[in-house]
């Protein structure tokens, strides 16, 4: 009985020291959940913001309007410039990974609708899941504190409520995976919040993996090739310009060989930010031709 009390008593305590820096997006079930980690900035995950513009809710009720201040899709992280008020900056002290086993509580305020406070534990390190532009994201932390929907972007944190993480992606079987807050994500935070965003060229295409490609070939009589095949091309984007279609099948980039999307987004980010070429091998039918695509001085392409 004595251990309840005490658990009791942690995750009060928690929702005492950590809550009032957790906030809601928007109205209802709304985007997601945020947490406050400087003066007028919110943390969020990128996947929560369809607008440049957002409903901020604190926890003692306040709205206000805050404005994305810059995104990181690709670590999906946002941050939200907003008049934060009295709401405190949660404890943020980069350190070691928690371990398998250790007890975790996840904070969340679904679209203002109150706080949430949930006890788990860490099930597994070192995990990675796509972001919303589909680059991996690593080191991932896996919990088992159970969240409902409107929950991603508040805070993962340990017993004595500082900073872990912040929640992102619910899996089958209930499991979170919560991005880590490492100094490195800390550092791209701060640029966020200076309205500093990542430019990282892409080439504006969505692709099959090898194993879709070749099962797609296959069925349209050509012979299989390992590489990226292309299913779709953004209008005016660098691919386009560059003159790649639907249904290409990039084979490699940068003297690299493609055999999956990841060699494709390191081969990118080789490519200078402020602006440069890489030079792409495709397949059109069965014919290998080599394209230039070229990026623009701003950076990326988004």
């Amino acid at each position: 009985m004595e251990a309840v009390v005490s658990l009791q008593e942690a995750i009060a305590g928690v929702a005492e020291r950590v809550g009032p820096s957790v906030v809601g997006l928007g109205r209802g079930w709304g985007h997601g959940s945020g947490v406050v980690i400087g003066e007028g900035r919110v943390l969020t995950n990128a996947h929560n913001l369809r607008r440049d513009q957002v409903t901020v809710v604190f926890a003692d009720g306040r709205r206000a309007t805050g404005d994305v201040a810059a995104a990181d899709p690709d670590l999906d992280l946002a941050v939200v410039e907003v008049d934060t008020g009295d709401a405190p900056a949660i404890t943020w002290e980069p350190g070691d990974a928690p371990a398998i086993g250790a007890p975790v509580l996840a904070v969340a305020n679904p679209g203002g609708r109150g706080l949430r406070v949930t006890l788990g534990f860490v099930s597994s390190e070192g995990r990675s899941f796509r972001g919303p532009r589909g680059r991996r994201i690593g080191g991932a932390i896996e919990h088992t504190a159970p969240l409902p929907r409107g929950s991603s972007g508040g805070p993962l944190v340990d017993v004595e409520g500082r900073l872990l993480g912040l929640n992102a992606l619910r899996l089958d079987g209930g499991l979170i995976l919560a991005v880590p807050a490492t100094a490195a994500v800390k550092e791209r935070a701060s640029r966020l919040a200076r309205g500093e965003a990542p430019a990282s060229p892409r080439l504006g295409v969505a692709v099959a993996p090898p194993r879709v490609a070749r099962r797609m070939r296959r069925a349209v009589g050509l012979p299989e090739r390992d590489g990226l095949l292309v299913r779709a091309v953004e209008d005016g984007s660098p691919a386009a310009r560059a003159g790649i279609e639907r249904g290409d099948l990039l084979v490699s980039a940068g003297g690299r060989d493609l055999d999956g999307v990841d060699a494709l987004y390191e081969s990118l980010d080789a490519v200078p930010s402020d602006g440069g070429t890489i030079e792409l091998v495709i397949v059109r039918g069965t014919e290998e031709r080599p394209v230039t695509v070229e990026f623009e001085t701003s950076g990326a392409a988004a």
